[in-house]
């Protein structure tokens, strides 16, 4: 207990301390506006990642349809928030989508998550874009394919800093539940936790709505981050981009995720004076990844303070 205790007061000293570190940079000046624009977008990429790695990492599933999550919390933060431009209205507005696309990824997830692989990807693909059309053809409610503009410029990178902080903790903590431990047994063997009485398609729907209502938010914050929605910004490709930030990190590695998304994004923003050959270079990046470590990054390796103190006691006593 005591030495749980001293793991968790330790990490909230690094939290405090990257945040410190990170204001000092900013009023300083040494971290200018672009600057913190890459960080705001680092921080909703780790926000995406840490949700679809749940889902595709942990219980196993292979889930294409992250960019239509994303879509419900940036469009309902967009709706609400540009006709009631206070945080009351965002906050709410945000909750609200996390809400909807708990539910529609509970209803989708029913009939869906008794598929597997392929068959499961394909019908999340279809479940995204029918989202997306379905905003095309949503009217005077979501403007159609024009998009709502001018949205007020809610977020900040302290609020990014401190959503993916909660998003990573309550991650991390689901995990470490017994549903947790059940999402695990399902990803190494549906077929042996099916047999031990593990209801499978209803923990894989756990894992899936989480992770969907995750993806809500962070799409409310890049709502509030850029400024404007477009259908276009919620198609196929923002869910495959989200995926390379999972998979090059390591499946099953939240660790790997976080890491993965500052990597990717610092390697973004200095490719950014040569826009013509950036997505060469950031393909080959991946590709020579992929070929040297297979697993990713760190593969499934976390970040352990525990292990750590556990070490540094086996030490003293020799």
């Amino acid at each position: 207990m005591k030495e749980n205790l001293k793991v968790n007061i330790l990490w909230l000293l690094l939290l405090l301390l990257g945040y410190g570190v990170i204001s000092l940079l900013v009023s300083f000046g040494i971290l200018n506006l672009f600057h913190i624009q890459i960080l705001e977008q680092i921080g909703i990429n780790i926000i995406l990642a840490v949700g679809l790695n749940l889902i595709v990492g942990f219980s196993g599933q292979f889930s294409l349809g992250h960019a239509g999550f994303m879509a419900i919390g940036a469009y309902a933060a967009a709706i609400i928030g540009s006709k009631s431009p206070t945080y009351g209205a965002f906050f709410g507005a945000m909750l609200l989508g996390a809400i909807i696309a708990g539910l529609v990824a509970l209803v989708v997830g029913i009939p869906t998550l008794r598929l597997k692989g392929d068959y499961l990807a394909v019908a999340t693909l279809g479940v995204a874009e029918i989202i997306r059309i379905l905003i095309v053809n949503g009217g005077d409610l979501t403007n159609g394919a024009a998009g709502i503009l001018g949205i007020p410029n809610f977020t900040n990178w302290q609020m990014v800093y401190i959503f993916a902080v909660i998003t990573t903790i309550a991650t991390l903590n689901f995990l470490r539940s017994p549903i947790g431990r059940l999402t695990l047994s399902v990803r190494e063997d549906e077929i042996a936790a099916e047999s031990v009485g593990v209801n499978t398609t209803k923990i894989k729907i756990i894992a899936f709505v989480f992770g969907a209502m995750t993806a809500s938010i962070a799409g409310s914050l890049q709502a509030g981050f850029i400024g404007s929605v477009v259908p276009k910004d919620y198609s196929f490709i923002n869910s495959i981009n989200v995926l390379i930030i999972v998979v090059f990190g390591g499946l099953g590695s939240i660790t790997g995720a976080i890491v993965a998304a500052i990597v990717l994004g610092i390697l973004n923003m200095f490719l950014q004076d040569v826009a013509s050959v950036r997505m060469i270079i950031y393909a080959l990046a991946l590709v020579l990844v992929m070929i040297f470590r297979p697993g990713g990054l760190l593969g499934t390796w976390e970040l352990s303070l525990s292990k750590l103190f556990k070490k540094g006691k086996k030490e003293g006593q020799n």
